[in-house]
C-alpha cells in the first residue's frame, strides 16, 4: 500500500526534520583545523624540545647529586671504566669497595630524553669533578640552541 502522506509534486515531508552537514560545511571546518595546526603546531613542538632540555638538566643534576653522595661514602669518584654504573652496582674491588652503601639511584641509570646514554668523563685529579653530559637532540658533540650538549662538571 502506497504511503498516503506522499503526494505527487510535493517534497517528502518526512525529510524536513533530518539534519546533517553539507560537504561545504565539512570542508570549511577541515580548513580551519588545518590552519590552526599550521599556526600552533610548530610552537608546540618547540615547547616539547625545550621541556626535553629541562628534563635532561634535572636528570644530570640528580645523577651528580647521587655521585656526590657515593663519593662521600667511598672516598672517590668512579673511574672511566666504572662510569655511572657505579651508582647502581657495587665495585668489585679496589679503593672504597667495602664502604659502598648503594645503590644510589632507585633504578638503572636513566637514558636522556632523546633515548641516548649519558656520557661520563672521570676527573683528571682529586681536585676536579667528573663530567656528566648528554649530547642533546642531535646526538653529536657540540651543537647550539636546543641541540647543544648539556653538561655538569669540570671537564671542557
Amino acid at each position: 500500500m502506497p504511503n498516503a502522506s506522499l503526494k505527487p509534486g510535493r517534497p517528502n515531508s518526512s525529510r524536513r526534520g533530518e539534519t546533517g552537514f553539507t560537504l561545504l560545511e565539512v570542508l570549511i571546518v577541515l580548513t580551519i583545523i588545518a590552519l590552526v595546526a599550521v599556526l600552533v603546531g610548530p610552537r608546540l613542538i618547540a615547547q616539547l624540545d625545550r621541556s626535553k632540555v629541562t628534563a635532561a638538566q634535572v636528570q644530570i643534576r640528580s645523577l651528580a647529586s647521587s655521585m656526590e653522595a657515593m663519593r662521600v661514602d667511598i672516598g672517590r669518584y668512579p673511574t672511566s671504566q666504572e662510569g655511572l654504573d657505579l651508582l647502581v652496582r657495587a665495585p668489585s674491588g679496589g679503593r672504597g669497595a667495602g664502604a659502598w652503601r648503594g645503590p644510589y639511584l632507585d633504578a638503572d641509570v636513566p637514558l636522556d630524553p632523546w633515548a641516548g646514554e649519558y656520557a661520563y668523563i672521570a676527573p683528571k685529579d682529586e681536585f676536579t669533578r667528573p663530567t656528566i653530559l648528554s649530547l642533546g637532540a642531535d646526538g653529536l658533540q657540540g651543537g647550539s640552541d636546543l641541540a647543544a650538549d648539556i653538561r655538569y662538571g669540570d671537564a671542557p
